[in-house]
């Protein structure tokens, strides 16, 4: 969780997105379900370096999954929130709870 101990945005977004896509997580899946629910475009770099620093973490774990003739004999690359991520994901939502609580006449005016 960085040198502060909070998730970065993206941070938060992959690892809420393969929370909600369950054991299927894959990057191609992760980038739709951004751009889908939160309408915003992640380069592929930019996920995977995302990803990569999640599992060095200890955040997101990866398994491999057989090659396929559709992708070229390659395999996809499973992902999964670990018990630490989760940790990770319910104090970022505390934290922002917290920040929101008694903003809403705030922000969303009179």
């Amino acid at each position: 969780m960085g040198r502060s101990g909070f998730l970065g945005e993206l941070e938060q977004m992959v690892l809420l997105a393969v929370l909600r896509l369950g054991d299927e997580a894959y990057g191609g899946l992760i980038r739709q379900e951004l751009e889908d629910r939160v309408e915003r475009g992640v380069s592929r770099g930019a996920l995977y370096v995302t990803i990569d620093r999640l599992v060095e973490k200890g955040m997101l774990e990866s398994r491999m999954g057989d090659s396929t003739p559709g992708r070229g004999g390659r395999r996809r690359r499973y992902l999964s929130v670990t018990a630490v991520g989760t940790l990770a994901v319910q104090r970022s939502r505390r934290a922002w709870m917290s920040l929101w609580e008694n903003l809403d006449a705030v922000v969303d005016g009179p």
